[in-house]
């Protein structure tokens, strides 16, 4: 047993490697920008070359911290056309349309001297606009920030765009601006975008003119030592010791990065949630097999029988009701001041909190009555299948010949069914019960919001609402990781449950 306990856990390793792989495939590639989501820039104002300055260094910065400025992983298998540092540009949105332009002319020399281009065109609208007497008299203000306004979304929209028809056509609409306000002669506040507009004209009829579309069809293969996924699995620091981590200690030590939403580590909110989650599930599943493994065997026992019938139908009557029609039931029955107020409607402890003296026992009895109400919403969904799937083991094992024997003998009732029957009858239960521990990493969504439970319920909700993919990340990998663990305690059960099972080699 020992010997296979360690193989199992050394088969872990490569397995989590690959759930980790996965998981981070999915958060480089979910829509929008991690720096977009974390940083909170200045708002539109007074000042707002100086505040986009401030912004851009600030998401320069926090970038690093990200380890977005590092390529993507170990190694990277593209065409001859795509250069290998275009992980560099710092904007998801304009990487993606670089990527698309190559495709399309497949000349890297050309599109980065477009992109350079663009750049200047991009900084020449933050120059302040002024406007004089003369001037008010054509424009107000508001029509001058109003044309600025369109010219400048237009140059934003050149970086996400590859389409030669929308490029001409945006290039064209800030020409015939710039000609049309420059009869304003010094009061042309389009002026500084003059000589990089003529520039960007000049960059991509030099990107079309030098297409080299056959080196989109020519494979390459770049090979890169520190990289994102190096950096997210084992931090920025020693990547055996993780000695010297700065920004990230890597998954393998329970750094799982930053939330989007909450902009604090998302282990902090796990370390939480996840206890009360925990708690809740394994206490009623504890519930749920103490009640529905007595009710399968005495319904396999007394086949047929009253007992037999009515069970089935009162289970599943219960497993037919919503947990959510169940617990609202439950809190305007037994929370309503105008019924019954017995038991606390929500939470998992008062609004005060605990005493600051309370002890551990304390604190149970404080949080105890908060717990009925939920676990019996918990508890009751799993009878049904439960009970039905130990009435169904047991109907097959009292059916073999050494449960015949074993009656023939004379052996009581109580040995014959639940020593003899029992055992060998648990095994699918046992297999039902590996998925507890997954199923405690999720928590119930339901159940924790209408019951007001700080588990990890709410927060995947939150998560999903908020598109906060660390939080998401996180949960599959822990869920991946418990579902491993959940299936090697299985198979342990199985051996203790049923001697016939060995897992030694012979």
């Amino acid at each position: 047993m020992l010997k296979y306990i360690v193989r199992r856990v050394l088969i872990f390793i490569p397995t989590l490697f690959a759930i980790s792989l996965f998981a981070f495939v999915i958060s480089i590639n979910a829509p929008g920008d991690p720096v977009e989501n974390l940083y909170e820039g200045a708002k539109n104002g007074n000042g707002a070359a100086a505040i986009s300055e401030s912004m851009i260094r600030g998401k320069e910065q926090l970038r690093r911290e990200l380890g977005l400025d590092l390529p993507v992983f170990y190694f990277t298998f593209t065409s001859l056309s795509e250069p290998d540092t275009i992980y560099k540009i710092r904007d998801k949105g304009e990487r993606e349309a670089l990527s698309r332009m190559l495709d399309r002319f497949g000349n890297w020399p050309q599109i980065e001297q477009w992109y350079v281009c663009l750049n200047q065109l991009r900084q020449a609208t933050g120059v302040s606009v002024t406007t004089d007497s003369i001037f008010r008299a054509t424009y107000t203000q508001d029509s001058v920030l109003a044309v600025s306004d369109q010219c400048s979304q237009k140059i934003a929209s050149l970086f996400r765009t590859d389409s030669p028809e929308e490029i001409v056509s945006k290039l064209d609409f800030l020409k015939r601006e710039t000609e049309r306000i420059s009869k304003f002669g010094q009061n042309n506040f389009l002026a500084p975008i003059m000589d990089p507009l003529k520039k960007c004209f000049a960059a991509f009829a030099d990107v079309q003119a030098n297409s080299s579309v056959w080196k989109t069809y020519v494979p390459s293969l770049h090979f890169y030592g520190y990289n994102q996924y190096h950096r997210w699995l084992f931090g920025d620091g020693n990547w055996i010791t993780g000695a010297g981590s700065t920004h990230c200690e890597g998954i393998i030590r329970g750094d799982f990065g930053i939330s989007y939403s909450t902009r604090k580590k998302v282990t902090e909110t796990i370390a939480r949630a996840l206890p009360w989650s925990m708690l809740f599930t394994i206490v009623s599943i504890l519930f749920a097999y103490l009640i529905s493994i007595p009710l399968g065997v005495q319904a396999a026992a007394k086949r047929g029988s009253l007992f037999d019938r009515s069970s089935s139908i009162i289970l599943f009557m219960l497993y037919s009701l919503p947990t959510f029609f169940m617990g609202t039931l439950l809190i305007l029955t037994f929370a309503n001041p105008d019924v019954f107020s017995v038991l606390p409607a929500n939470g998992v402890k008062p609004a005060t909190g605990y005493p600051l003296d309370a002890t551990l026992w304390g604190k149970f009895k404080i949080t105890w009555p908060y717990m009925i109400l939920p676990l019996i919403c918990y508890t009751y969904s799993s009878l049904a299948f439960l009970s039905r799937t130990m009435r169904v083991a047991m109907l097959e094992i009292t059916s073999q010949d050494y449960i015949r024997t074993a009656k023939a003998k004379g052996l009581s009732y109580y040995l014959v069914i639940y020593k003899h029957g029992l055992r060998n009858a648990l095994l699918p239960i046992i297999t039902v019960f590996a998925n507890i521990f997954p199923l405690a990493v999720g928590g119930s969504v339901i159940l924790e919001f209408l019951f007001g439970i700080p588990g990890m319920g709410p927060e995947i909700l939150t998560a999903v609402q908020t598109k906060d993919y660390p939080m998401i990340v996180a949960v599959f990998t822990l869920s991946g990781f418990m579902t491993l663990v959940g299936y090697l305690v299985a198979d342990i059960l199985y051996a203790f449950a049923d001697p016939r099972i060995s897992y030694s080699s012979k």
